[in-house]
């Protein structure tokens, strides 16, 4: 790992988090039984409250059969390339170990994230699954590459924990009182204010709204420490803070 000064490492880490929560797809590498062959697929992804991504897969394809005779696995996020050279964009890639998990907070966070998913998220042949984080493997453009081990990127997963069970009260109390502001935070960013917007998920770093099958991500101006803080980072971002939507 390079060494980097407190303020940098802060900066690495917080976009690394970012790279994992905005994202909705992402390429997971699998090896394949027998030859051992790298396998590079697409998929939609979350992440949970702690940051260890989530995703739904079907036992029909090769990624999912490739984990069942091999955990290991990596996810590749990186972020969108607007103009210029796609190779000074950030993205990072996570290695480590998958495996199904029944977790309602990971299913929850998957379909806040991809609400379309609820549709075939119960077939017989689909399934959740976690990547346990080991490291992660940074790269921000030119010159800027740091391996970190999991625990630098995860947040604790008792405190995670605890959010989730605090965080539900939270959001229902956040869309009751704050129905007007969630359609134009909404609609500032997707063009759809009227368009019956609630907050589905929210973690430190931002929040989750859905419509229908459709899904913006709100990220907060700073992180929050406890859910209950959610209705303060809403009227902040009411008042001008930045909010953006990844699409």
């Amino acid at each position: 790992m390079s060494i980097h000064s407190s303020r940098e490492s802060g900066l690495i880490v917080a976009s690394v988090r970012a790279l994992m929560r905005e994202g909705r797809v992402a390429a997971l590498a699998t090896l394949q039984p027998g030859t051992q062959s790298p396998y590079a697929s697409f998929i939609t992804v979350a992440t949970e409250t702690d940051g260890s991504p989530v995703f739904l897969i079907s036992k029909l394809a090769w990624h999912t059969r490739n984990l069942e005779s091999d955990p290991r696995a990596s996810i590749l996020f990186n972020a969108e390339c607007r103009a210029g050279d796609p190779l000074n964009v950030g993205r990072v890639s996570l290695m480590g170990v998958a495996a199904p998990t029944d977790d309602p907070a990971a299913r929850g966070r998957f379909l806040a994230k991809h609400p379309g998913a609820a549709l075939y998220a119960d077939f017989a042949d689909f399934s959740f699954w976690r990547l346990q984080i080991e490291q992660a493997h940074f790269v921000g453009g030119f010159g800027r590459i740091t391996t970190l081990p999991a625990r630098d990127i995860l947040r604790d997963r008792e405190t995670a924990m605890a959010w989730d069970d605090g965080v539900g009260a939270a959001i229902e109390a956040a869309n009751t009182a704050n129905t007007e502001l969630i359609g134009r935070l909404a609609g500032s960013l997707t063009g759809r204010a009227d368009h019956g917007w609630r907050i589905a998920a929210c973690d430190p770093e931002g929040c989750d709204l859905v419509s229908g099958d459709d899904a913006a991500r709100v990220v907060f101006a700073e992180p929050i420490s406890a859910s209950e803080a959610l209705a303060g980072a809403l009227q902040r971002l009411a008042r001008g803070d930045p909010a953006r939507e990844i699409n």
